[in-house]
């Protein structure tokens, strides 16, 4: 298999593999590399996607292969962020010209923006409430977990959990609704664990540190800070973590869901709607084998891309996104990227980027063009097809989509 990644020595102890022919990198997340891979229970190698920028503690679109240790601001506070596609029967030419009520169908179906929690009556203690029918199936094969995880850690138990079940969130979560090459109609989104997962993530973060503190690990960075395998901390925050990615996995599937009995409502059509779908993480831990070794894989911002392995790479509001097949890279620890990889900051790219420019950015698209979006504008991520051509080791494209509806939170 050809090999299109560069090596970058670290600082003694694990080299970085990086993807990146062709893209740029910002010297921020360069030195924030640097610094991981020279924690001692890296394993082999670092392995870096093309759309890798600047994050907290460790860098976006970053594999982190690590032995009897594990990293919680590595997985983040976001865990289990990911994204599903599903392909229905309708073509383009079910769809109305005017698509403005789609968009405004599914907007109602889905709780979105910060005010998704106040919708159905603000912050969450566990108790069942008046959530949808469909959240509170999913919540059904969720809670007897989520009352295990807080019998040890009742702070969790004030979060938002149930009522975060089937909303979207902010920022660079969205819901389009896509074509593809043969004009097929796609639904697709992103999304995470929303509020509990958030409030996970954190928790065990400062217990982390608190632990660096006690031992007096001294650490180039101290959201680096870590469990080791064995101890208490770890096997609790390995609890939670698989909980919250399961929260995630069910989260999406609960969106799509009334993303598809709402499109159908709207257009008054019965049409198919998982002749093909996908349901992917791009924010988790896994215990894998890689190299004849059982470790775990920490993919903050990318892909499990194992051999055959179906995974979406979505691009930005104006811009392609990807249904792939892995092609099982072992050098990658078999990931490929998440997205296209921010090139401007949220801040810089409302500074940079005039409501002029980004409306032509997203013409064709039903989506909103006011100027509490522009951070997410297509300006603001780096070059969709420059981040494929740089992992065409990595993953085949199996399906190219671009967007006609794009809801964001």
């Amino acid at each position: 298999m050809e090999q299109n990644f560069d090596v970058i020595a670290g600082t003694g102890h694990a080299p970085i593999k990086m993807w990146t022919q062709g893209v740029p990198v910002e010297d921020g997340a360069k030195a924030q590399l640097v610094k991981t891979a020279s924690l001692p229970f890296v394993f082999k190698h670092l392995a870096v996607m093309p759309d890798v920028h600047f994050g907290l503690g460790s860098t976006i679109g970053s594999v982190i292969p690590t032995k009897k240790a594990i990293i919680p601001a590595a997985v983040g506070v976001d865990i289990g962020c990911g994204m599903m596609a599903v392909r229905t029967s309708m073509t383009s030419n079910d769809l109305p010209e005017n698509l403005a009520g789609v968009r405004t169908a599914i907007e109602a179906a889905v709780p979105h923006g910060r005010t998704a929690g106040r919708r159905r009556g603000g912050r969450d203690t566990g108790s069942w409430g008046n959530a949808p029918a469909t959240s509170l199936e999913a919540w059904s094969g969720l809670v007897d977990g989520f009352d295990r995880i807080t019998e040890k850690h009742g702070k969790l138990k004030n979060s938002n959990n149930l009522k975060h079940l089937g909303t979207l969130g902010t920022g660079n979560h969205f819901i389009e609704v896509c074509l593809d090459t043969q004009d097929r109609v796609w639904f697709m989104l992103h999304s995470g664990s929303r509020g509990v997962g958030n409030m996970i993530g954190r928790y065990f973060i400062e217990r982390a540190k608190r632990d660096m503190e006690k031992w007096f690990i001294h650490l180039p960075d101290a959201d680096l800070a870590y469990f080791a395998e064995g101890t208490d901390n770890f096997d609790d925050y390995v609890e939670a973590v698989e909980w919250a990615q399961a929260f995630a996995f069910k989260n999406r599937q609960v969106m799509m869901q009334n993303v598809i009995a709402a499109v159908r409502k709207e257009l008054g059509l019965e049409f198919e709607a998982e002749l093909e779908a996908v349901n992917c993480h791009h924010n988790y831990v896994s215990r894998e084998n890689h190299f004849g070794e059982n470790i775990l894989v920490t993919r903050k911002g990318a892909v499990r891309a194992a051999k055959d392995v179906m995974g979406i790479i979505p691009g930005s509001m104006g811009a392609k996104s990807f249904i792939v097949r892995g092609l099982g890279n072992e050098e990658s620890f078999c990931s490929c990227s998440h997205g296209a990889g921010r090139v401007m900051s949220r801040t810089a790219a409302k500074k940079a980027v005039s409501l002029a420019e980004h409306a032509e950015a997203t013409k064709g698209v039903e989506c909103r063009k006011d100027a509490s979006v522009l951070d997410e504008t297509p300006a603001a991520y780096k070059s969709i097809e420059n981040v494929m051509h740089a992992q065409r080791d990595l993953v085949e494209i199996v399906h190219t989509l671009r967007q006609v509806v794009c809801v964001k939170g």
